[in-house]
């Protein structure tokens, strides 16, 4: 991990904290509206397996929405694989709503992993539908993070929630068809967040069945605008 890399997340997340009152807008209709989050974590934790070695990560992102669902963004997060890859770049676009008065909601969209200096560069379509306190979704992608020996890839998840009080508890649960490598690994979280003083808190354990990855407990200060 570059010093250099990690000074220039840590004055964007400065920035960021700094500007966060001009960094939240609305247009006069109400139409269109803007926000911002930043965080610091023990590590990034991507679908049970750490992409910054175990050590800390800071993260940050830009979202632009529309009141008839659409929305797009990007969100960037230092990483450390033992190689040049230093960061972590990510542009997403997308369209959620509801199922008429069912109470079912559904969220669709693309997702293109950016690494500036490997690459790993890919791109994941998705969809969701959530109803109560579940979520399903599934995300495809071809060829995922240049890998020769992959085809299709399908990423399946079931994700839970529920309040208690100020505090928001959460588990899930997925399964990673990964055509053509042999290894079709799952992966699992339970965690619990909560907000104090316009920050928020979360307390996560991720885990996964991946040959020599490791458990690993993650805790996150972050910061939405």
């Amino acid at each position: 991990m570059k010093l250099k890399t990690i000074s220039t997340l840590c004055f964007a997340a400065s920035t960021m904290l700094v500007a966060s009152s001009a960094m939240a807008w609305e247009s006069e209709d109400g139409a269109w509206s803007t926000s911002a989050n930043v965080a610091l974590s023990t590590e990034y934790v991507w679908r049970g397996v750490t992409q910054t070695d175990s050590e800390p990560a800071i993260s940050g992102g830009l979202d632009v929405s529309h009141s008839s669902g659409f929305y797009l963004g990007t969100w960037a997060s230092n990483v450390d694989y033992g190689d040049d890859a230093t960061i972590e770049i990510d542009y997403y676009a997308g369209f959620g709503g509801d199922f008429g008065d069912s109470g079912v909601s559904y969220d669709v969209g693309g997702l293109y992993y950016d690494f500036p200096d490997e690459d790993y560069d890919a791109f994941e379509v998705y969809g969701f539908v959530s109803y109560s306190f579940l979520s399903a979704g599934v995300s495809y992608s071809v060829d995922l993070f240049d890998a020769d020996d992959q085809d299709d890839n399908v990423y399946y998840q079931l994700d839970a929630s529920h309040d208690i009080g100020s505090v928001s508890l959460a588990a899930g649960v997925a399964y990673w068809d990964l055509d053509g490598t042999g290894e079709d690994p799952t992966n699992w979280y339970i965690g619990a967040s909560t907000e104090l003083a316009g920050f928020g808190f979360d307390l996560t354990y991720h885990d996964t069945d991946v040959d020599d990855s490791d458990e690993s407990v993650v805790f996150t200060i972050s910061k939405s605008m």
